[in-house]
């Protein structure tokens, strides 16, 4: 049993193989250990996330180290059929490096009974185990910033369909057209840990139809677009991407849920506090200004984040600007305008008494990977809000962060090494410190895309098998070039994760604008906790 270093908060527990990393999840999973806030276990790995006010590093490695790994988990035992359509666009690619024809890639992949060894990635993405042991592929030496919805693909011996359109490094075989993911069922995922799972050729995919005329009916954001009832917004222009946010749903890993969330949770609390809210209501996050919302009937709201030039309109039409980081009251027929920024890139905007929109899953946020959560807003929204708690009170203003990135100022984010640091070669930390790294247009809510004059390489180029990932964490594709996991990144992923930006400097990662300059520094060194097979109980 061998402990990685993942952050301040988290570290990686690797064992020999699936069942002694089965048995150890289960272990824990029926004596927890206090302060141990969540479990992700994956191929090889179990990722242990804690609050060290409350457990010590030290500590967990002395329980976890004495744990017993020989149990086997039980299996549920249901079967589930998925049909496929075998014409995905890697079949041909992992038809040559298997060396043989592409008919008979389909033949072996639909002749094996799988099992459901674990969730993570997204919502509904389950990690099959079991399949013919000659289907072991390597992934994509670079991820495809998009994967369609219902992608059956393959990675190392493990097989998998993509729940929703998203990122990923898999080799896709087809698709199918059986939803992984669906809210409306009592239990959203279709693949349970521990369900069997066949796939069926299908056949040729039916001949593409003719769009119909979509049918008319209640427009499903009709509570946001249903009237003009007091106080509400009214949106007249979202901007970019303007969406819900709150402080994420932690806890959900075992439904292969992530925590998303606000991307600044610093600049969410403060504009809660300015207007009298709890810390965690849900508020909007705004990137890039362009934002533009009407107030019906008298309100009061704040905006903190990222620094830039706030208008106030009237109904009369005179017009004037506003401070950030401060309360507003506007009154009916308000209009408040958010400009671009001039440093950082995400706005929050917070009104007394919080936001009427629903939780999915105990949040209000919108995870745009899982495509979990309310929609973005759109021009023509109405959000209602809901009347302040007894005894609110609006807050004192508050300045703004000192530190917000700025595009032509290099960013400094501190980086805590581990867990795959040696999976790189000698150099690779010291060029991850000594380069700045600039943030390219593929970057979003999901993770910062980094690009350098040179790329890092890598010292083991075997296959990693999938392992829980974190927000901060530094992955290292086949590339060479990072990405930097932000608030709606993937559960788990297959890609050397060489560190992970500190927790003090991920609201900072939050506000970098495209084409900004990072440089990274290393605060720790990397330092992986071996337990010697006699301390570890396997009777």
């Amino acid at each position: 049993m061998r402990f990685l270093p993942v952050n301040t908060d988290a570290l990686l527990v690797e064992l020999d193989d699936l069942e002694q990393t089965l048995a150890l999840f289960d272990a824990l999973q029926a004596r927890p250990i206090d302060g141990v806030t969540e479990l992700v276990p994956a191929a090889r790995t179990v990722l242990v996330v804690f609050r060290p006010d409350r457990v010590t590093r030290e500590a967990l490695i002395a329980d976890i180290g004495g744990r017993d790994t020989s149990g086997r988990v039980a299996r549920d035992g249901t079967l589930i059929e998925i049909p496929v359509h075998y014409n995905g666009e890697d079949l041909g690619e992992v038809a040559t490096l298997l060396g043989i024809p592409t008919e008979e890639v389909v033949r072996r992949h639909t002749a094996s009974t799988y099992s459901v060894a674990f969730t993570g990635f997204a919502p509904g993405f389950a990690y099959l185990s079991g399949g013919d042991p000659s289907l072991d592929v390597p992934r994509r030496k670079t991820p495809r910033t998009r994967i369609p919805a219902g992608a059956v693909a393959l990675a190392g011996t493990f097989s998998g369909v993509y729940p929703q359109a998203s990122p990923g490094g898999w080799q896709i075989l087809g698709v199918t057209t059986t939803p992984m993911w669906d809210l409306s069922r009592d239990t959203p995922a279709l693949l349970q840990p521990g369900y069997r799972v066949r796939f069926i050729d299908a056949g040729p995919p039916p001949a593409a139809k003719a769009a119909s005329t979509p049918a008319t009916g209640a427009d499903p954001s009709t509570s946001r677009r249903a009237g003009t009832a007091t106080p509400s917004l009214e949106v007249v222009a979202p901007g970019l991407q303007a969406l819900f946010q709150d402080l994420g749903r932690p806890g959900q890993a075992r439904q292969g849920v992530a925590a998303s969330g606000a991307m600044d949770r610093g600049a969410l609390r403060a504009a809660n506090r300015l207007v009298g809210n709890s810390p965690g209501q849900a508020c909007i996050e705004i990137v890039y200004g362009g934002f533009q919302v009407r107030a019906h009937g008298a309100c009061v709201v704040a905006v903190t984040g990222a620094r830039g030039e706030l208008t106030l309109r009237d109904a009369k039409g005179a017009s004037w600007t506003v401070p950030g980081h401060e309360a507003l009251a506007l009154n009916d027929g308000d209009t408040l305008t958010l400009g671009q920024p001039a440093a950082g890139i995400r706005y929050y905007l917070a009104a007394r008494g919080g936001f009427a929109v629903e939780p999915v899953l105990g949040s209000r946020s919108t995870d745009t990977l899982a495509r979990v959560g309310p929609d973005a807003l759109a021009a023509g929204d109405y959000i209602g809000i809901l009347p302040a708690g007894q005894g609110a009170i609006v807050g004192a203003p508050e300045l703004p962060a000192a530190d917000l990135p700025m595009q032509d100022v290099e960013v400094v984010l501190d980086v805590v090494l581990g867990p795959r640091t040696d999976w790189c070669d000698a150099d690779a930390v010291a060029l991850l410190a000594s380069q700045a790294w600039t943030v390219t247009p593929q970057s979003n809510r999901v993770g910062i895309r980094l690009n350098g004059d040179r790329p890092l390489q890598r010292a083991n180029h075997a296959e990693l098998p999938s392992e829980g990932t974190r927000k901060g964490s530094i992955q290292v594709p086949a590339s060479g070039q990072p990405v930097l996991f932000l608030a709606d990144h993937p559960l788990t992923g297959g890609y050397p994760v060489i560190g992970s930006v500190a927790p003090w400097h991920l609201d900072r990662a939050a506000q970098i604008p495209i084409g900004a300059r990072v440089r990274f520094n290393p605060v720790s060194a990397f330092v992986p906790v071996d337990v010697p097979a006699a301390q570890v109980t396997t009777q």
